[in-house]
């Protein structure tokens, strides 16, 4: 698959859902409940429906991981040397909150590994894209183009790292606190988080349980990844793509990689 053609497909078709969340963003929506604390609202499920029929239409033979899609349109998935996993609106609740972190993800998976992913941010335009091996770049609304490449900090003591604004817990800031990073920020959406970290304005995006689904990292993962950083759950191990569950259970650490194993070592016996 020629990389080039991949990555311009996947930013067409996010921009595309990125137009439909900001048009129900910008007027009076209601919320629905998929679970306590999971709201729902018009522009996961439109984003959700374009994206998938975009992608059925480009890529027929590539299965797709959809937030909102019905599992039994996925359910053969594992079989499948590549798979699309897309969340047509990373950080729903910022959505909500009307904050403006939040983004499309599309990424794609090949083998063990995502491969190549698209975070489009509609409320500024900008858009961060990433093929392992060739690299990640940042676009901005007004058309400018940044590469990006993780930061060189390697000290825990002085690194920037990222957490969830929305799942706050006493088990998390216990885990945070042991870190002894030198600063630590909430940010919406775990697509921003990793963007924030590919592009070098943090140094680690860190979760010690439970972080949404598959879904919310392949993307954000391929884009860390390309930038030249690393991604595993919070003991150090890949993430498991292929497994039973597609929760993201064993928790997350995207990093630039040089204070990776500082945090895992850290979070040990957490």
């Amino acid at each position: 698959m020629n990389s080039t053609e991949l990555l311009c497909n996947l930013r067409a078709v996010a921009a595309e859902a990125a137009a439909i969340v900001l048009e129900v963003y910008e007027a009076p929506f209601d919320v629905e409940y998929k679970r306590p604390s999971d709201p729902v609202t018009a522009a996961d499920k439109r984003s959700n429906a374009h994206i998938c029929s975009r992608l059925r239409d480009l890529y027929p033979d590539i299965p797709i991981v959809a937030e909102e899609s019905d599992p039994s349109t996925f359910a053969d998935y594992r079989d499948a040397h590549q798979v699309f996993f897309v969340d047509p609106l990373d950080g729903t609740r910022e959505f909500v909150a009307r904050n403006g972190e939040f983004v499309v993800m599309i990424g794609l998976l090949d083998g063990d590994r995502p491969l190549a992913g698209v975070l489009h941010a509609p409320t500024t335009g900008a858009v961060w894209s990433g093929y392992v091996g060739e690299g990640a770049t940042l676009t901005r609304a007004d058309g400018s183009e940044t590469v990006l490449e993780v930061s060189a900090g390697a000290a825990l003591d002085a690194a920037r790292l990222l957490s969830t604004r929305s799942h706050r817990s006493e088990h998390l800031e216990r885990a945070l606190a042991k870190l002894q990073a030198g600063q630590v920020d909430a940010l919406g959406s775990a697509g921003l988080k990793c963007a924030a970290v590919a592009e070098g304005s943090a140094e680690a995006y860190v979760s010690p349980g439970r972080a949404g689904s598959r879904w919310d990292l392949c993307a954000g993962e391929a884009i860390v990844v390309a930038a030249g950083g690393r991604v595993t759950d919070a003991h150090g191990s890949p993430i498991d793509y292929r497994a039973e569950s597609l929760v993201n259970t064993t928790g997350i650490v995207a990093s630039n990689g040089h204070v990776h194993d500082a945090i895992v070592e850290c979070w040990r016996d957490v």
